[in-house]
């Protein structure tokens, strides 16, 4: 009987993190990182716990259980990144981590507590590099929201004619809006470590966390805390070895880079391998060549993450604009500056904010009514979640209210 229970309780865990802003399909392999992963009485507080931010007294409202077990059982599901818990408005708010960015990463940066690692990142790697589950779920559909968007390198934005990079756009000025930073290891890069995968020198240690990220990162031991200065270094580092900036998909409160390698990271493998550009927001720009400046040395070929330029023809690189994702890895390396960035002539969709990106990410996912109506056991909340879900659901509803015409207002009365 307890073994039902068990079995039973996993399957209800795995559909409310597949009820988030990161769809997490169900298949057997997703059982097993579910149970390496969490125990039964962690499993049973997540699938009672509010889908969306909640403080303490309201989760231990809604889950009923007992407030020393309670905190006990969230300060070890913190501290594994199960539950993220953010200091805002003068105290912790909760939310269950979702798959990505959340269980995966946090799992493969933990440096505290039984480490079963090499064991995690085979039942990822198996769990990832099924693209009928992750990656099709996710990005299968033409969806224009992610969490991660490209960060152009600045130098190699053209500027033969004025052209004005915003802040957001710029790892420099993101740096320079923040006072407190944290270095952890790189998730997907520790990942290909343990599978052999790892064909590159970069160091493991480049994940970068600002603000207010970086009290729940170092205090679960995700991160270290380091200097700006050291942030810095940090940054020109993946700018030496041709590193593709990826920055969270929002213009404000930007909380953390991630410096990616074509070999390891599976953001640029869902592109690269799997053929699902939408997994990573361009950047507003674009490569562009001069083929006047252009030696044919191939150097961008090579260099290019996602094998978005093709072989040379007689006027220089063809440049497959449908996955480029302006990154300006291939002008970083391009010897004759043949290459350079220039800014896309189709606008790019950014939210303005964490708020805006997690609501146009449920919306486009079907899990929007999950975080208007967040009590998984509320009946009235039960009923609310199933008639408006299927409302959102209509392929002209959803059409509608991501167009440009409607998603300002609808995001303001959401926001309101």
């Amino acid at each position: 009987m307890g073994h039902t229970v068990a079995k039973d309780i996993y399957r209800k865990l795995g559909k409310k993190i597949d009820g988030l802003r990161m769809r997490a399909p169900w298949n057997e392999t997703f059982r097993a990182i579910l149970k390496e992963l969490y125990t039964t009485e962690e499993a049973d507080l997540i699938v009672k716990m509010p889908y969306s931010l909640a403080d303490f007294d309201r989760i231990q409202k809604v889950t009923n259980y007992e407030p020393t077990k309670l905190r006990k059982l969230l300060d070890g599901l913190c501290s594994k990144g199960l539950v993220m818990d953010m200091w805002m408005m003068g105290g912790y708010r909760y939310m269950v981590s979702p798959l990505i960015i959340g269980i995966f990463e946090f799992t493969m940066m933990r440096t505290r507590g039984e480490l079963k690692t090499k064991e995690w990142a085979k039942l990822f790697h198996e769990y990832m590099q099924d693209q009928r589950t992750f990656y099709s779920a996710n990005f299968g559909h033409n969806e224009k929201v992610s969490v991660l968007r490209a960060l152009p390198w600045e130098e190699t934005i053209d500027d033969s004619d004025y052209v004005e990079v915003l802040d957001y756009e710029k790892a420099s000025a993101i740096l320079d809006s923040h006072k407190k930073f944290a270095i952890g290891i790189c998730s997907c890069r520790h990942e290909k470590l343990h599978l052999g995968e790892k064909k590159c020198d970069v160091p493991l240690e480049t994940c970068s966390t600002f603000g207010l990220s970086v009290d729940y990162m170092v205090k679960n031991g995700f991160a270290k805390e380091v200097s700006k200065s050291e942030m810095q270094e940090n940054l020109a580092r993946s700018r030496e070895l041709g590193l593709v900036l990826c920055a969270d998909n929002n213009k404000k409160n930007i909380s953390f880079i991630c410096h990616c390698c074509g070999c390891c990271c599976n953001i640029l493998l869902g592109i690269s391998k799997f053929g699902y550009p939408g997994i990573l927001v361009t950047s507003t720009f674009i490569a562009s060549h001069d083929e006047d400046n252009c030696t044919d040395c191939g150097d961008c070929i090579e260099a290019c993450p996602i094998n978005a330029i093709d072989e040379h023809v007689d006027n220089g690189p063809v440049i497959n604009e449908s996955i480029c994702v302006g990154c300006g890895v291939c002008a970083l390396k391009c010897p004759s500056e043949a290459l350079r960035l220039v800014k896309r002539k189709q606008r790019v969709l950014h939210p303005e904010d964490t708020f805006e990106r997690i609501i146009l990410q449920c919306l486009e996912k079907g899990t929007l009514q999950n975080l208007l109506f967040d009590e998984p056991e509320r009946l009235s909340h039960k009923f609310l979640r199933g008639f408006v879900g299927g409302f959102l659901k209509l392929p002209p509803v959803k059409k509608s209210l991501m167009s440009d015409r409607l998603r300002s207002s609808f995001l303001s009365t959401l926001r309101k």
